[in-house]
């Protein structure tokens, strides 16, 4: 059964840090592209980073950039999101997501996905 499940959220103070990690079943990691996403109440969900499967080229949203750090462990099919100097903004649902076939980080282009993971930032 394919699945993927998030875990590492949580409450921190603005300027803190918080490592997320994403567990996958059911396949093998080495050929997806891998990606993070995360949805704020009342908004659309968007994209975080993401790691191309073609030639592991990384992607990160400019509200997350010298901040968060995409990386994934294939033999572990694991993959994390490092977040430092977290803001007030970055409190969301955050989710992990895979798919065979990279074509850009957005949620639409990805189709296997974990059941999300709070992170709350306080000011």
């Amino acid at each position: 059964q394919v699945q993927l499940v998030e875990s590492g959220g949580g409450l921190v103070q603005s300027g803190g840090s918080l490592r997320l990690s994403c567990v996958v079943s059911g396949f093998t990691l080495d050929y997806y592209a891998i990606g993070w996403f995360r949805q704020a109440p009342g908004k659309g969900r968007e994209g975080v980073s993401c790691i191309s499967n073609y030639d592991d080229r990384e992607f990160y949203a400019d509200s997350v950039k010298g901040r968060f750090t995409i990386s994934r462990e294939n033999e572990k099919k694991m993959f994390y999101l490092q977040m430092n100097s977290l803001r007030p903004d970055d409190t969301a649902v955050y989710y992990c997501a895979t798919d065979p076939l990279f074509v850009s980080c957005e949620p639409t282009e990805f189709r296997t996905w974990g059941q999300g993971t709070q992170v709350t930032v306080s000011s």
